[in-house]
């Protein structure tokens, strides 16, 4: 940043949702919407006939395990709600026979000594003790011991980025009639960095209720401040060594933490994403980094944490921005452990870290490089998933071997392993260790051919059904030249979900097939091209699809980021999506959020009786909204969502969905 005023322009910047950013891969390698052309061209539309009995023939031998999958095949949506109707106002909606509570608020004292959440008396020391702020992925598991794992469990929520024109009075200023975001100073960066990271939280229901145990032992905040540990093929390189840390293992904090997923030994895990937009100033001339740094969009200067820290001026720590783009795995059972950022998994702009357990008892890790044009991977741990030895499992992500994805246009997937001296991952191409391809893992999907997708962000394995599905945000750098019959959209803004079936339903398959479950957007425009069944209403069908989350039964539910009154007309939500029978592809709108937020994070109690879900940053935006009209800031708020209290700003909240009397979500 500049020593100058941010102008509004500017403001969307300060989310690093960077949905518009310049793509960074280079490569000529072919994009999804090119093949879905091919395959859907008059010839492939043969091939894609036989792709579709391929699949389904893999699919029947999958066994119904609920009622509601028997429903779902018989012909009948798997769900069972009235619809919330699609809109826009300051509050959030849920479907008729639900109640909607908020659990957990930014500011939110989380231990006995925390102090109560003041906004116009912030302080980093404040902060550190309560929730952050932008929550965006949510994790729950029992209680250790409990006799009710669907009452009382520990939640893990992500922070992922801060708005500082809806977080401080006083920073935001009215030039030539447009608000302008004041300079960040040391003590607003300070507190911005305490609002990152992540929560954990012991909750409990009583009456009905969910409530926060704020005398828990186990209650913690992660921040930027917190140490963590670099472990696998990448730790002690040389190329993550800095002056303060010259063992290239110690590193603090976690950045940009956006999607994650709960491993089957009950540690979380959570992707490092926009982390590009901390770092500032210029490599050293002839720095080794430079293309390295330049295919991730460093430096971005989004932020003004270099004017404060020295490690994030990459003129004098060089290295540090390869100490960032991890997964990291956090244990919530034990408040003292340091987490691992576990390099096997590569370094990207991680969306998240759904998993499931194969065959084998071999672990598999679906990861998505949230950028336009980037790519697909999954990982597979070497060892296999012990559920008597849970001391054993916890340095499974350290062996394993990361894999990319090439789709091709006969509906082919399949998934190449970047293991150094395999292939053109060699010496040859500047790789001189397994160390080299996981820091520049962009590179090296570059150099296999990889697949450039449509943002690919979660990627969600299904193990009831044995289904892959990959959420597809949007594109909207796709040209005219790629407009078809089955992918009529120039600037695709609508996203797609495709969908994956590995050979033999075996996770750890090297091949499988892929389909298009859903082209979003609004199927009454002929020229959107949109695919949800006919008995979609109104209301039901979406666009930008991002989080996703199947409950027990393997329902899908659906998230998304991005429907606005600019390109939908409707705020974002979580939907219900039928994915088997003759129902596969209807969408119903179960939850929606205020005015200039997006929903993230959702996920079940074991028992499916308890929905949470993430409402990120309410209230930004509003000029959009015939309602409001202008800039939303702090002073100016377009909602004051979720307590509508004149002294009080709009809040991210963590809300925890539940059916009034009691019983199943969605049934």
């Amino acid at each position: 940043m500049s020593a100058d005023d941010i102008p509004e322009s500017r403001f969307a910047a300060s989310m690093l949702e960077h949905a518009d950013a310049p793509p960074q891969n280079p490569t000529d390698n072919a994009t999804m919407g090119e093949l879905i052309s091919l395959r859907f061209s008059r010839r492939g539309l043969i091939k894609g006939a036989l792709a579709v009995s391929a699949i389904s023939a893999t699919v029947g031998t999958v066994a119904l395990t609920s009622a509601e999958e028997a429903k779902a095949q018989a012909g009948g949506s798997a769900f069972a709600f009235k619809e919330v109707e699609a809109g826009v106002d300051a509050n959030h909606h849920v479907a008729e026979g639900y109640d909607a509570n908020i659990l957990l608020r930014w500011g939110d004292p989380l231990f006995p000594d925390s102090p109560a959440f003041d906004p116009a008396k912030q302080t980093p020391e404040a902060q550190a003790r309560q929730f952050g702020y932008n929550n965006d992925y949510v994790g729950y598991t029992p209680m250790p011991g409990t006799a009710d794992p669907a009452g009382h469990g520990l939640l893990f929520v992500n922070h992922e980025y801060t708005n500082p024109h809806l977080m401080f009075p006083g920073v935001v200023t009215i030039k030539d009639g447009k608000p302008v975001l004041a300079n960040a100073t040391k003590e607003r960066a300070a507190i911005e960095m305490m609002a990152h990271g992540a929560t954990v939280a012991e909750i409990r229901k009583s009456n009905g209720k969910w409530a926060l145990v704020k005398d828990s032992p186990y209650n913690r905040r992660i921040t930027v401040a917190t140490e963590m540990e670099l472990t696998g093929p990448a730790a002690g390189s040389e190329r993550v060594r800095t002056n303060a840390d010259q063992s290239g293992k110690k590193v603090f904090g976690t950045l940009n933490n956006c999607s994650g997923g709960l491993t089957p030994w009950g540690t979380f895990v959570t992707g490092e994403e926009n982390f590009h937009g901390y770092f500032s100033g210029q490599l050293p001339e002839g720095h080794r980094e430079a293309a390295n740094y330049k295919r991730l969009g460093l430096p971005d200067s989004t932020y003004a944490w270099g004017r404060f820290e020295d490690r994030f001026d990459l003129a004098k720590e060089p290295n540090e921005a390869n100490r960032f783009g991890w997964v990291v795995e956090v244990d919530p059972l034990d408040r003292n452990s340091v987490p691992k950022k576990r390099t096997a998994l590569g370094r990207f702009k991680h969306e998240g870290a759904d998993n499931v357990v194969a065959k084998d008892g071999r672990v598999v890790f679906y990861l998505g490089d949230d950028e336009r044009f980037d790519y697909v991977y999954k990982f597979v741990t070497a060892g296999r998933f012990d559920p008597n030895d849970r001391a054993a499992n916890m340095s499974l992500l350290d062996t394993g071997t990361l894999h990319v994805a090439k789709f091709s246009a006969d509906g082919g997937v399949e998934w190449l392993p970047l293991v150094f001296g395999q292939g053109p991952l060699t010496a040859a191409n500047g790789f001189q260790s397994q160390a080299d391809v996981l820091i520049e893992t962009r590179r090296a999907g570059d150099l296999l051919g990889a697949t450039k997708m449509d943002r690919p962000e979660d990627i969600l394995p299904n193990g009831v059904t044995g289904k892959v599905y990959v959420m597809l945000t949007n594109n909207t750098a796709r040209t005219d030249a790629q407009v078809d019959a089955a992918n009529p959209r120039a600037k695709n803004a609508f996203g797609h979900i495709v969908e994956i079936i590995e050979d033999g339903g075996d996770f750890t398959a090297l091949k499988g097939r892929w389909e298009i479950l859903l082209k979003c957007g609004d199927p009454s425009v002929a020229a959107v091209g949109a695919t949800f069944s006919t008995e979609t209403t109104k209301n039901g069908w979406f666009g930008m699809p991002d989080n996703c989350v199947t409950d027990t039964a393997g329902r899908l539910w659906v998230s998304t980021d991005g429907n606005n009154l600019r390109e939908t007309g409707r705020t974002d939500g979580l939907w219900a999506v039928d994915t088997e029978g003759a129902a596969r592809r209807t969408s119903k709108l179960f939850y929606r959020v205020p005015h200039g937020a997006e929903l993230c994070g959702p996920c079940f109690t074991p028992d499916d009786t308890t929905a949470f879900v993430a409402v990120q940053h309410p209230g930004d935006d509003g000029p959009d909204w015939p309602a409001f009209g202008r800039r939303s800031y702090y002073e100016d708020l377009s909602t004051r969502w979720p307590d509508f209290k004149d002294d009080m700003p709009v809040r991210p909240s963590v809300v925890a969905i539940t059916k009034r009397g009691g019983g199943k979500i969605g049934v």
